[in-house]
């Protein structure tokens, strides 16, 4: 009696073996997982899961749909088709660079306006001369011609566009322009009322935004700086950031 009960003690105490070599085994396919994770080869990863999926009785493929990786750089079939439409989404800013590069250069202006592509998208600055003059917010006859030069290219993308106006920091105090943030917000407002009576450009896309003298390219401690800093950009908007502009709602009438 006393040999059996030593037996039936030692079998309760060695089951414990079973439980820790089932984790030992969840573990090791945890890490295998993990390393496969680690991995920019998606095919392998899939043959990995389907063995895993076979060898624990599955009848399908685990893991199917990846999604967002986990792991900082990895892609899954969500984030391959994001990459793909982020290089076509470059490929054609490109494009459009150039054409408001050819456009810019057949108006002589090569000198005094840019054409740089940025996180946000493609940036098109005009330094203030080219536009306006000096403390003034009324586009001249010659910046009427380059807007109408440029507007035929930048009513090929669908993308949103934003005017923003900037200023230097020497003060400005009249009665039309109590300072420079109604400077700037006027001047773009001005190029956005030009595309629209120009190219007829849907306004739905179109918004102008005044910085004053507070987004400087560099700083104002020379008179050359200020040149650069008293301009007007046209930023052709990246189709990513097209869900975090707001969107137009049908407008409902009282009767």
């Amino acid at each position: 009696m006393k040999k059996g009960s030593r037996k039936t003690s030692y079998g309760s105490m060695e089951r414990w073996l079973i439980t820790y070599a089932d984790m030992i085994t969840l573990l090791l396919i945890f890490f295998i997982v993990m390393y496969s994770l680690s991995q920019v080869d998606i095919k392998k990863f899939r043959m990995l899961a389907e063995s895993l999926s076979k060898a624990m009785g599955g009848g399908g493929v685990i893991l199917e749909n990846l999604g967002p990786s986990v792991v900082p750089g990895i892609s899954g079939t969500e984030t391959e088709a994001q990459t793909r439409e982020d290089v076509a989404d470059q490929a054609e800013m490109e494009n459009i660079r150039r054409e408001l590069l050819r456009a810019i250069q057949r108006q002589g202006l090569g000198a005094r306006v840019s054409a740089t592509i940025e996180e946000r998208g493609i940036v098109l600055s005009f330094q203030e001369e080219v536009l306006f003059k000096l403390g003034s917010a009324e586009l001249t006859p010659r910046a009427r011609e380059i807007i109408a030069a440029v507007a035929p290219v930048l009513l090929k993308t669908p993308n949103y566009i934003r005017i923003e106006g900037h200023t230097d920091n020497l003060p400005i105090n009249t009665e039309r322009f109590p300072s420079n943030w109604e400077l700037s917000t006027a001047r773009a407002t001005a190029v956005v009322k030009e595309l629209i009576r120009t190219a007829n450009f849907p306004p739905q896309r179109l918004s102008a935004v005044g910085y004053g003298e507070y987004r400087p390219r560099v700083p104002n401690d020379s008179e050359a700086h200020r040149q650069l800093n008293r301009r007007v950009d046209m930023v052709i908007l990246r189709s990513k950031y097209k869900g975090a502009e707001p969107g137009s709602l049908p407008v409902t009438t009282l009767d």
